[in-house]
């Protein structure tokens, strides 16, 4: 078993003012996808400054923090929130929806392609490569809030959370979750994207290994306590809402590969 490294979830506290790992991971997460997207922008677009880019950066900023808190909200734990509302802004606590946020996204890009004559699908085939920096981040701030933690194995690597009543030997899931949708996800789509693809299919490609590698992790994971398992005794809602992912990210896939087939005819 190895020792869980029980960090502060206070990176630095200055009086009254604490800042959160958490919240510092938000920041790596969008300033590494900031700098890496600044390195491809020509390739995207030569007539966008970099001005446009932090604009757009902005945008899906937004998204991914309202859209997130939002989706955690309608799809976790709606009913604590009606009876406190106040707790839509403790953000630094945790209690982010990875679905919300990508939404959220959808909503923010196709805002900003209207204003910047990007079709919907262009925008996010930009962007999709750089999401998984921010998803290894939060992981990590997950991890670090001892939040998220699996079920209890045998399994050497398992460890100890302080924040588990039970006090038992778990799966380090954050950091499962870390390994597939932060660090393959984004091996993945960079070698992809590399090449010139149909308009869809790195967006598709997105949506099909995310739903995926978010699928196997719940089944190690510890559902939310406040909605447990919806049937079976194994399928989370975290499973149910990849389900969709998965499947629109085939469609994708085969849909660009087939309009660029025609076009070629």
């Amino acid at each position: 078993m190895l020792t869980y490294p029980n960090i502060d979830p206070v990176a630095i506290a200055l009086g009254p003012l604490k800042i959160h790992w958490y919240g510092l991971m938000y920041l790596v997460g969008i300033g590494g996808a900031w700098w890496l997207a600044s390195r491809r922008l020509q390739r995207f677009d030569a007539q966008w400054t970099k001005d446009t880019l932090s604009d757009l950066v902005f945008w899906v900023a937004m998204g991914v923090i309202l859209g997130g808190r939002l989706g955690y909200v309608l799809f976790y734990d709606l009913a604590a929130y009606i009876d406190n509302p106040l707790l839509v802004l403790r953000i630094w606590e945790g209690g982010m929806s990875f679905h919300g946020g990508f939404l959220g996204v959808m909503l923010a890009v196709w805002l900003f392609g209207r204003k910047h004559n990007k079709s919907f699908f262009q925008l996010m085939d930009f962007i999709a490569p750089l999401v998984p920096i921010g998803l290894g981040a939060g992981r990590i701030g997950n991890f670090i809030n001892a939040e998220l933690w699996g079920k209890a194995t045998d399994a050497p690597w398992a460890m100890v959370f302080p924040t588990d009543p039970a006090q038992l030997a778990r799966h380090p899931s954050q950091l499962y979750q870390f390994a597939l949708e932060g660090v393959a996800l984004f091996v993945i789509l960079w070698l992809y994207s590399r090449k010139p693809r149909p308009t869809m299919a790195v967006s598709g490609m997105f949506a099909l290994c995310y739903g995926i590698f978010r699928f196997i992790v719940e089944f190690v994971r510890v559902p939310d306590a406040q909605l447990g398992y919806l049937a079976f005794d194994w399928l989370t809602m975290g499973q149910v809402l990849c389900v969709p992912m998965i499947l629109g990210g085939i469609g994708l896939i085969v849909l660009a590969y087939q309009r660029q087939e025609v076009a070629a005819q």
